[in-house]
């Protein structure tokens, strides 16, 4: 009874947002202060172009390679500044929590932003100060302007920094969040204290309210049972984002040829079906028509209070980022035990810190792989041995014959796939193909920003980038005519299918690879996926 009471409340809140839109003519555009994501510039230029100055110059950083480490003189670069300084240090802590304080500093910073977690860093600030001084009023405004940034970002080089276009999409799932919790908030506003009362007729009115809106004037879903009375299935897909207005269904040609050539206002939607994908579909324009997505009517109310709860909805996935290395390495004992012969490929500064933090109760054996051509793991034996962890380095190619004597391989993380898989430096496939031989778990420490909704249909040159391989043969070599005949290929990164991890540990926990599609409906909305491809 109590379902049927709030079906009943957000029906009727559903009909009249349907009439209020229908009559007044909202929209997510209108006048000059048009906006969709395709003119998110164009917008910001004629309104905010302090803002859009903040956005350009984050975009020029992109662009020259300084917040991305696909370059090999990024590599190279940020092997000999990790190696020059340790990321225990103050200035490490300072660059984090300056970043994490001062907008403008973090939108306009230096090289500092070639630390994965400072760049997620600097983009929350980015979007931060651009949706807090912005002039939008729904919440389908501000998932516009998100969309819109988010393709600024990528078409910029976000596409090299994956963990940027993860967290634009936090915070539209953020914001998706905040808008139908403040809708529930406002259906159920004095209703538990609401008791008694004629059930039946609680049951014949929602009854009625639900044939109502599958008349010429929407549809909300299936139709009920035969003689118009009410189903399960019928009342699970009455909710508001299965009712659309009149000028809504007008305006993005959701006609549907009956028996008397009327015209409703939605389609039936079946289980399976997401509403951006239900709007996409119905327009014939597909998925990369994405101005034309639909939200439900809610989404186009004003919220003078949305501002506010984005604002710290930002916050607690700063906070998130900041305690990552100490959530992650609270976990270090339980994963690295004495004795054990713990083998890791290259640079990480998040294993660096892992396997320091297991020291300090522990006594094991490190061997690291140098990770040719940029040689990271030079520079992380050399801090590894100043804490005191016997450390050996060796070269790749004796990864395989050195397997047999290794308890387990710890690898690095560019991005986590939607399937499991794992995108690393190049050069770890090659690790985790002998751990496999050798039945050694592999095991991946990461952050939960560079959780990636992709899948990799590429195979291997998903989220790569081919190089100069200048680090790899001087060109004066390339005039010996048998040099000359041979391609080089340089890939910064490989690709790492989940049969061949056992474990991912992130900053909320360890999981197994077949977890992870639970973590991005946590983390993301579906419908977000693929905003920015």
């Amino acid at each position: 009874l109590v379902l049927i009471k709030k079906q009943r409340r957000t029906i009727t809140t559903t009909m009249a947002l349907a009439r209020d839109r229908s009559a007044s003519g909202d929209s997510i555009t209108g006048g000059a202060d048009e906006l969709s994501p395709s003119s998110v510039r164009e917008w910001l230029s004629k309104t905010h172009p302090k803002q859009l100055a903040l956005l350009d110059r984050f975009e020029m950083e992109l662009r020259l390679g300084r917040l991305s480490t696909s370059s090999t003189a990024g590599a190279r670069g940020a092997a000999s500044a990790l190696g020059s300084s340790d990321p225990n240090s103050d200035a490490a802590a300072a660059a984090l929590s300056s970043s994490s304080s001062s907008s403008s500093a973090a939108v306009t910073g230096g090289t500092s932003g070639r630390d994965r977690r400072l760049v997620t860093v600097r983009t929350l600030e980015l979007l931060r100060t651009i949706i807090g001084a912005t002039r939008w009023k729904t919440g389908a405004q501000l998932m516009a302007l998100l969309r819109g940034l988010g393709r600024e970002l990528q078409a910029a080089g976000g596409y090299r920094e994956p963990a940027i276009g993860n967290v634009v999409r936090r915070v539209m799932c953020a914001v998706r969040d905040e808008v139908m919790a403040g809708d529930a908030q406002q259906a159920g506003g004095g209703s538990q204290n609401k008791k008694g009362g004629d059930n039946m007729g609680a049951i014949d009115e929602l009854s009625d309210s639900f044939s109502a809106l599958k008349g010429p004037s929407g549809t909300a879903g299936p139709v009920p049972s035969a003689g118009g009375k009410l189903s399960l299935s019928s009342m699970l897909w009455a909710h508001p984002q299965h009712v659309v207005s009149n000028k809504q269904s007008a305006r993005h040609g959701h006609v549907r040829s009956g028996s008397h050539g009327a015209s409703d206002s939605a389609r039936t939607l079946r289980s399976g079906d997401s509403f951006a994908s239900t709007g996409a579909s119905a327009t014939g324009g597909g998925a990369a028509d994405d101005d034309q997505i639909l939200y439900p009517p809610v989404f186009y109310a004003s919220r003078p209070d949305l501002r506010q709860t984005i604002m710290e909805a930002i916050q607690e996935i700063m906070s998130d980022l900041e305690d990552l290395h100490k959530n992650i390495n609270d976990q270090a004992t339980s994963h690295i035990h004495a004795g054990e012969v713990v083998l890791t490929y290259a640079r990480s500064k998040t294993i660096e810190l892992f396997l320091k933090s297991a020291a300090k109760k522990r006594k094991f054996q490190v061997v690291v792989c140098e990770g040719a051509p940029h040689y990271g793991g030079h520079a992380m034996a050399k801090s590894l041995a100043e804490a005191g962890i016997d450390t050996i380095v060796m070269n790749d190619a004796t990864t395989f014959a050195a397997m047999a004597r290794v308890n387990k391989v710890l690898l690095p993380a560019h991005a986590v796939l939607a399937n499991g898989g794992l995108i690393a430096p190049s050069g770890s496939h090659m690790v985790a193909l002998a751990a496999k031989h050798n039945s050694v778990p592999v095991v991946t420490i990461t952050g939960m920003f560079k959780l990636c909704p992709m899948y990799p249909h590429e195979g291997q040159d998903t989220l790569n980038d081919l190089v100069s391989p200048s680090s790899v043969v001087d060109y004066a070599e390339m005039s010996d005519k048998t040099i000359s005949d041979v391609e080089f290929i340089n890939p910064v990164h490989d690709y790492i299918p989940p049969q061949l991890v056992n474990l991912f540990i992130t900053n909320i926990g360890a999981f197994q690879p077949s977890y992870i599609y639970r973590l991005l409906a946590e983390y993301y909305h579906a419908d977000d996926w693929e905003s920015f491809e």
